[in-house]
């Protein structure tokens, strides 16, 4: 399982290297006599996200050091530059997708596509559990814990972001599967309901029998950011990419627009997942 579905590369405890870059970050901010308020305007980031690269819980965006070079000067645009190369090169897996959890919460716009498992910014805590339950090699229970309090505390995005549009597109046959259980998978279905009557999510199931299908590559996510720059993301078995090349964010967005015209529209969802939970 991956980082958005259940495996290990969720947000952890801060690495070593992510630290020292935000120990670096905050005292090159301080010299320069910047609160975190003040930094977090010059650049164009929150300040809840400077706090995390500053605590180590964050991978940086790779356009932070050209952002700071006039908040804090070339020097420390360089120094920066210099640290965050160093974290490239020992980027981990969770390196990675803290990076794309730092993408999402700036986000304008959200897609994703899945093939695998629920999307994690869609999964109730009893199909959190049940995902990492069945993982291999086991966890512990404390680490099953903590993975599903990572998992539920970034969930708060789209209750938090009423203004970024979030879009899935989802396999019946993920439904069909049924992981978890009959109840597990009743819960799921309410909570996709639910989550998909908002105003700024759009939930479509993309149905079993599709003769059209522009999803064959696999697992998708795309993110717009502020500056409507669009990066993608995509999972595998012990594997994860961003993609920053325009050229190839493009092609995938080409192929996200495709999946929403072959999907049930979200009225059609709706239908459908009354009909399955009824089934159960």
């Amino acid at each position: 399982m991956t980082a958005d579905q259940g495996g290990g590369n969720v947000e952890i405890e801060p690495s070593e290297s992510l630290k020292t870059f935000g120990a670096v970050l905050k005292s090159l901010r301080e010299l320069a006599d910047l609160t975190q308020d003040d930094f977090a305007k010059r650049v164009g980031y929150s300040v809840a996200y400077i706090a995390k690269i500053e605590q180590g819980k964050r991978f940086p965006p790779t356009d932070l050091p050209g952002r700071a070079e006039e908040a804090l000067g070339p020097l420390a645009s360089k120094v920066l530059t210099d640290a965050a190369k160093t974290l490239t090169r020992r980027a981990g897996l969770a390196s990675w997708f803290q990076q794309w959890a730092g993408i999402e919460e700036e986000a304008a716009t959200l897609y994703a596509y899945e093939c695998r498992a629920v999307p994690g910014l869609l999964q109730p805590e009893t199909y959190i559990r049940a995902l990492f339950d069945r993982r291999l090699p086991p966890t512990t229970q404390e680490q099953v814990d903590y993975y599903v309090k990572a998992r539920l505390d970034r969930q708060l995005l789209i209750s938090t972001r009423p203004t970024t549009e979030f879009g899935f597109v989802i396999e019946q046959c993920i439904l069909d599967r049924r992981m978890g259980g009959r109840e597990v998978t009743k819960q799921v279905i309410d909570h996709l309901l639910e989550m998909g009557a908002r105003r700024n999510v759009a939930i479509q199931i993309m149905p079993r029998v599709q003769e059209d299908h522009a999803g064959i590559e696999g697992t998708m996510y795309l993110a717009e950011t502020p500056a409507n720059q669009w990066l993608a993301y995509t999972e595998g078995q012990r594997s994860n990419n961003l993609i920053p090349t325009p050229k190839d964010v493009s092609m995938l967005l080409q192929r996200y627009g495709k999946l929403r015209s072959q999907a049930l529209d979200c009225r059609a969802t709706v239908e459908l997942l009354e009909q399955m939970r009824g089934a159960l």
